[in-house]
């Protein structure tokens, strides 16, 4: 159902300058984006008291959505 609500162009601009994506040019993005922040920041909230169980889980949640954000990038992720 929820694929009836997602645009299946880009999400993000590309970047003007480095590598990477850029800001979110649709709601999707922000949603998607947003939606990565709290992932991260709920990951650190709940494992405060465990400093490097809270590391390696804050540094994967950063990392796994990268193909999702490099898919829905227009134009792709290329140095610029």
């Amino acid at each position: 159902m929820m694929h009836l609500f997602m645009r299946k162009g880009p999400w993000f601009r590309a970047k003007r300058r480095g590598y990477g994506t850029g800001l979110p040019m649709v709601w999707e993005g922000w949603f998607f984006l947003a939606l990565h922040i709290a992932m991260i920041t709920g990951l650190a909230v709940v494992l405060q008291g465990r400093p490097v169980l809270m590391t390696i889980a804050v540094l994967l949640a950063g990392i796994a959505p990268m193909p999702i954000y490099r898919a829905k990038t227009e134009g792709g992720w290329r140095w610029r």
